[in-house]
């Protein structure tokens, strides 16, 4: 079955051109001009990535993906047309796995979305690994985390590298390491997006995000998961 992938574009000859490209890759693509637009196609297309542009008509594409993530998990990828730290970082805290700096290449694109399917698909397939540390608990076969019974929204990126880093206890990762297992060795992003996504799923999973008890800073180094 094609992988069904959400177009949020405004600029219609780059959305036109990208269609294209995604449709000749094997994707089914739904192309939408507007956050508005985007915001209703969500439930009725649930796709299995979201391209979603950040200057868009009527919503933008910051409070789009805020708007997604209250309800979705779904991998979202962000084309921005300015290299500022700023708005890659505030992407990221609100929930992107990943950006993009316009112009950029379309084969470049093509192998982060991937990536990043290949990616949602091997965690899904991880069979029916349990992992329990306090009251922290994965079910990988669901692709479920629950915290005292209560579950725990994460995009793709956080659910990949709470599991990695759950599945290695007391195993010191440097952030070059996560980049390269979390976002693949073709990622040419700063080390600083580890940073951003462990900072983001601290606030989802520990108790005291400033004092963490789980994901544990290594300074110098990395990060690790508590020896259970």
């Amino acid at each position: 079955m094609k992988k069904k992938i959400l177009l949020v574009e405004d600029e219609k000859t780059l959305a036109k051109a990208l269609k294209f490209n995604l449709e000749k890759e094997g994707f089914s693509v739904v192309t939408t001009f507007d956050g508005e637009e985007a915001l209703r196609a969500m439930p009725a297309e649930k796709p299995d990535l979201v391209i979603l542009d950040l200057m868009l008509p009527k919503i933008n594409g910051f409070e789009v993906c805020r708007s997604i993530r209250r309800n979705s998990d779904v991998p979202i990828i962000m084309l921005t047309a300015r290299d500022e730290d700023i708005d890659k970082i505030l992407g990221l805290e609100l929930g992107a796995d990943d950006y993009m700096t316009k112009p950029f290449n379309v084969r470049e694109l093509l192998a982060r979305i991937r990536a990043i399917l290949r990616r949602t698909v091997s965690q899904a397939k991880v069979g029916a690994q349990f992992i329990k540390a306090g009251d922290l608990q994965i079910d990988s076969l669901k692709r479920k985390v629950t915290i005292k019974g209560r579950r725990i929204a994460l995009t793709a990126r956080e659910y990949a590298l709470l599991v990695f880093l759950a599945s290695n206890p007391g195993k010191v990762y440097s952030r070059e390491q996560l980049l390269k297992e979390i976002w693949g060795e073709n990622y040419k992003g700063d080390v600083r997006t580890v940073d951003v996504h462990i900072r983001h799923l601290r606030e989802k999973v520990e108790e005291f995000p400033a004092d963490p008890g789980l994901i544990l800073t290594v300074w110098g180094i990395g990060y690790k998961f508590r020896e259970v």
